[in-house]
């Protein structure tokens, strides 16, 4: 269950990074943060109505409060980084974030076995390399390199805390929706402070109202990606459902493939496969 939940997340996440990358080309990055969080909030606060999910309200509520606030800071650090250096030395530095839950994972006591812990390996080399990693070129700027150190850090974070948020699920539809309304909070005072300094919050010909299933899709996306990884981790251990849930990198590398013909550079090709061999021994482990 947990390598099943696990590569769900990585689906959904792959996918849902592969449609906001498309949409920011058309509006600003923070407007499509804010939106498609706000589509997100409102279904999952339909869900907590439905499922009377207000009950499980709890002390574990500050780990969903502190991973919607760390969540957005990161994403910002990431589309920061990505606008001031290459995407080739970016993208795969930002897999780093990793490390973070699988440090709990292995403080908390969790001992990987021995193909497993191989598989950890394999499957973040291919991450890495599925990135596309820049092997040559001029020297990146060390702003650049902080900034994505500390997206990776953040999404990290994200990553543990929410592994923490719940233990059943009404309680994970309400931890859910408390992370949403902390990251469109967030979102929104710096989209206004954005604002207020001269930056656009829409296009010059407005909202483009043909966006908005995109947006949605986005953002239920991401939510549901959060969910299925605190299933996986809740289920086994994290240091497995971390990793696999880490393959989203290929997930939207494949996706432009797919869809933007965009084509693989052999790199990225062999990091694919070497994230495919990870996730066989981590299963199979």
């Amino acid at each position: 269950m947990t390598a099943l939940f696990a590569l769900a997340t990585s689906l959904l996440w792959g996918l849902a990074d592969f449609g906001g990358g498309l949409l920011t080309r058309r509006m600003p990055a923070l407007t499509v943060v804010v939106v498609s969080q706000t589509v997100a909030a409102a279904v999952l606060g339909a869900l907590v109505v439905a499922t009377g999910g207000w009950s499980e309200a709890g002390p574990r509520l500050w780990f969903a409060l502190a991973a919607g606030l760390i969540g957005p800071v990161a994403l910002l650090a990431f589309y920061e980084a990505l606008a001031r250096g290459p995407m080739g030395v970016v993208s795969p530095l930002a897999t780093l974030s990793v490390t973070v839950p699988v440090g709990v994972g292995l403080a908390l006591g969790e001992r990987p076995g021995l193909l497993q812990a191989a598989g950890i390996a394999v499957a973040v080399a291919g991450v890495v390399l599925a990135g596309g990693p820049q092997l040559r070129g001029t020297p990146v700027h060390r702003r650049t390199i902080l900034l994505t150190l500390v997206a990776a850090l953040g999404f990290g974070t994200v990553f543990a805390l929410i592994a923490e948020a719940s233990t059943s699920v009404t309680g994970l539809f309400l931890a859910l929706f408390v992370m949403r309304v902390a990251n469109v909070a967030a979102g929104g005072v710096a989209l206004h402070v954005s604002v207020r300094r001269g930056a656009p919050a829409w296009p010059d010909a407005g909202l483009p109202w043909g966006s908005l299933p995109a947006l949605a899709f986005v953002g239920l996306a991401d939510v549901a990606a959060n969910g299925t990884y605190a299933i996986a981790a809740g289920h086994g251990p994290v240091t497995v459902a971390a990793v696999l849930a880490s393959l989203y990198p290929v997930v939207t590398a494949l996706a432009a493939r797919g869809f933007l013909s965009e084509r693989l550079r052999a790199v990225q090709a062999a990091g694919a496969g070497l994230a495919l061999v990870g996730t066989v021994l981590l299963a199979t482990g």
